[in-house]
């Protein structure tokens, strides 16, 4: 790392969670869940959801800066955006020669999840020959599945594949640590390094997303100051071991009460609010994460439902003292020990409180 990452920030392109097209109190939309984390000229993606790449041009974000993308875990509000940064994505790059840009997330599940003790049978999996592929399964079908697309572009318009500007880069996960994606999602571990430039050191952790495993948070180490982003999970050590001491943490934030009243099905109510109990984490329970690490600055965001009212977030403040951001999309956040207090803005520099 050089002198290059001074002033870094992070934008936050969706605040969404869920696999829902969600709005605000007052009806205008909310993108889904992705951020850039924004160091010099550089810029990391770390998760697609839907928006994700009109957002970052909106945003003023260049193809040809991305760093990599990051994925925290394979489910789709996290993933959905993906085809469009590498369709799009792609043709952006005509112009811009340059190595392959790394896609960095969890490997193959290995298994399928364990049933619900709520079902009353057993269900049909999709793609049963390879029913839990991670980001190098991922982006293999996509581009498979698009490949009348590109093939198109290849040979009539001497366009670039996609295939040669993206690389898919699968966390390997120690096998000592005895992870297992049904029983044991987020074993006590050390951060791992998973990608690293001159710019950037990036450190994954597992965290409790279960069944959804492997799932990570990620966090990003510049000269200038550090982000963690917490992708999502439910309070467990290893988030608090991640975040230690960052400059600014991304947090998800869930709304029980609220989210009991949008299911109409009793089934699918109990087994859906079962796993936000013991899949997601509370805005208090975020504010307790960030209080226990010695976090600067929360700000939480893959807000469900996003039309919750402002209370329901604030109620972090009772667990956390330090500085409090609930960003709508596209606000810019610094998170450079140079710039300590500035506030947040907007991606059009505007005062967002």
């Amino acid at each position: 790392m050089n002198s290059n990452s001074l002033n870094p920030y992070v934008i936050t392109l969706g605040t969404a969670g869920g696999p829902r097209w969600w709005s605000d109190r007052n009806g205008e939309p909310r993108f889904g869940i992705a951020t850039a984390v924004v160091v010099g000229e550089r810029w990391y993606l770390v998760d697609c959801g839907q928006g994700a790449g009109r957002q970052a041009n909106v945003a003023g974000l260049s193809m040809s800066n991305l760093g990599g993308i990051f994925i925290t875990h394979m489910h789709s509000d996290h993933t959905v955006d993906l085809p469009s940064l590498l369709l799009f994505g792609a043709f952006e790059l005509k112009n811009a020669p340059r190595g392959p840009i790394p896609i960095v997330g969890p490997g193959d599940r290995g298994k399928l999840p364990p049933l619900s003790p709520r079902a009353t049978k057993v269900p049909s999996p999709v793609a049963p020959g390879r029913p839990t592929p991670g980001v190098g399964g991922l982006l293999h079908g996509l581009l498979e599945a698009y490949a009348t697309d590109c093939n198109d572009r290849i040979f009539d318009s001497l366009a670039k594949s996609p295939v040669e500007q993206f690389a898919a880069r699968e966390i390997q996960i120690p096998e000592h640590l005895g992870f297992d994606p049904n029983t044991d999602v987020a074993p006590d571990m050390d951060p791992l390094v998973v990608y690293e430039d001159e710019l950037v050191t990036v450190s994954a952790i597992l965290v409790s997303h279960h069944p959804t495993a492997p799932a990570f948070a990620f966090r990003f180490d510049t000269l200038e100051g550090s982000v963690t982003i917490s992708g999502d999970t439910a309070p467990c050590r290893n988030m608090v071991r991640l975040a230690e001491g960052t400059d600014l943490l991304l947090h998800e934030a869930i709304n029980l009460e609220l989210m009991a009243t949008k299911y109409k099905d009793p089934k699918m109510l109990e087994a859906t609010m079962d796993h936000h109990r013991r899949a997601h984490t509370t805005a208090e329970q975020a504010g307790q994460i960030a209080t226990d690490a010695g976090v600067k600055h929360l700000a939480l965001h893959h807000l469900v439902p996003t039309y919750s009212p402002p209370q329901a977030w604030q109620s972090a403040r009772n667990t956390f003292a330090g500085h409090l951001t609930i960003p709508d999309d596209l606000e810019i956040i610094p998170f450079g020990r140079s710039l300590e207090g500035q506030r947040s803005l907007s991606a059009g520099m505007t005062a967002s409180y």
